[in-house]
């Protein structure tokens, strides 16, 4: 039996080690040279030798359970095409940072929290000596400690919402392990006189050719500026970071059903599709154990194991419980619109500005495609990645309600760029040895 697993951070690892010890032939897609993940950047972890690990690897497409791969690094003209027939599929394809558009959100400097965490842990890299971060969660922490031990000075860390929704869930931080984790990170922001500010967040940043300022505000509960608390603050690059966005490419593509932005599964992490498995932040955010235990879990079931992962699956319950805990305390508000001008860009691809988004609406676009060919956001390289959940709600905002297919911006046929000669050579049958 083979099981494939897309993704190599802490779900598709343990997916790939749950599958092989249960024997089955595992073979790992991940698109990143090392394995791991964003959580265990700089860290390379270990895969079982005998799972086939195919590194710098992406699924760019999917007919049931065969998956179109291309091999090589993203930029290089000589990516190798495979394809792979599996019995089960385990879909790990994680989250990327959402960002919340602002304006001057654009310019060079503003990076995501994720990616400056990256060049932090992956490459000792500071994207600048002296940097806000903000936005919403607890994953800004990591990332301003990340800063500070490349030698950033971290002016200070802008939480949107208040921390006093935790108070509501003591035991559910205790029963994931999170405390000791949250004392670690208040001591090294104590350590360097970094400031945490509640109900405060960027609202704007300033510069000609790159961000020199950024305007910090305080917010109401619904995240609307409260008046006369405007201040500029000096900085050569900001953090922004509101939470994540799940890689619904694949999942939408096998046809898998969605709750609430992602991946509907069951106990043992069966999707809606026969054969098809998911686990970690496309089933929902969590955090990296949770991630970790529900790969276990999936990769344990697409193989058939006799027994089934009974501490997995008790991690799995008591880290959902964090999870919805972690969505009751980090909302991201509707305020934030008011933050836009006309002039605001909400389309980076395609520059389309709030402007150009209520001319569509104007005009009677009321769904993502109407929308997507009257504005363009949406149609450029990223293809609705980084602005698509964005323009949906901010669309929706606009109309009173939600739009019908808000989905749809997850619905790519090609999963990943892929060049036009690449897909003129893409093999019909699959290969028998990689």
């Amino acid at each position: 039996m083979r099981v494939v697993v897309v993704g190599g951070g802490p779900a598709g690892l343990a997916a790939a080690d749950a599958a092989v010890r249960a024997g089955a032939e595992v073979v790992l897609v991940d698109s990143e040279p090392w394995p791991g993940g964003q959580y265990h950047r700089g860290t390379p972890q270990r895969v079982d030798s005998r799972v086939r690990h195919l590194a710098s690897s992406t699924v760019w497409a999917v007919e049931g359970l065969r998956l179109h791969v291309r091999r090589g690094p993203a930029d290089s003209p000589h990516r190798t095409p495979h394809v792979l027939d599996a019995d089960a599929v385990v879909l790990a394809t994680g989250a990327h940072d959402r960002v919340v558009p602002f304006p001057g959100w654009d310019l060079p400097g503003v990076y995501t929290a994720g990616a400056a965490q990256a060049l932090a842990k992956g490459q000792g890299v500071a994207v600048g000596t002296r940097v806000v971060v903000s936005g919403t969660g607890p994953f800004l922490l990591p990332v301003a400690e990340s800063l500070v031990r490349v030698g950033t000075q971290v002016l200070e860390v802008l939480e949107a919402n208040a921390f006093s929704t935790w108070a509501r869930y003591p035991h559910t931080l205790a029963n994931v392990g999170k405390l000791g984790e949250l004392a670690r990170y208040a001591g090294v922001l104590g350590r360097h006189r970094i400031p945490v500010r509640t109900r405060a967040a960027v609202v704007a940043a300033h510069g000609d050719d790159r961000v020199t300022a950024v305007t910090v505000a305080r917010l109401r509960p619904d995240w609307s500026v409260v008046d006369g608390t405007r201040r500029r603050v000096a900085v050569d690059a900001v953090c922004v970071g509101h939470g994540f966005t799940p890689r619904l490419e694949l999942a939408v593509g096998l046809g898998c059903r969605l709750v609430d932005g992602f991946v509907a599964v069951d106990a043992t992490g069966a999707t809606s599709v026969p054969g098809v498995y998911a686990a970690g932040e496309v089933t929902g955010i969590g955090g990296a154990d949770l991630a970790a235990a529900e790969g276990a879990v999936a990769g344990s079931a697409a193989a058939r194991a006799p027994e089934p992962p009974i501490a997995a699956m008790r991690a799995v319950r008591r880290g959902r419980r964090f999870a919805m805990a972690l969505v009751a305390a980090h909302p991201v508000g509707g305020g934030r619109h008011g933050w836009l001008l006309a002039d605001t860009v909400v389309c980076r691809c395609e520059e389309v500005t709030a402007h150009d988004l209520d001319v569509a609406l104007d005009r009677g676009a009321a769904d993502v495609r109407t929308l997507k060919l009257a504005s363009r956001a949406g149609l450029g390289l990223c293809q609705g990645r980084v602005c698509g959940r964005e323009v949906a709600d901010l669309a929706a905002a606009r109309l009173g309600h939600p739009l019908p297919d808000a989905d749809a911006f997850h619905r790519r046929p090609l999963a990943t760029p892929l060049r036009l000669g690449e897909l003129a050579d893409t093999p019909l049958l699959p290969e028998e040895d990689l």
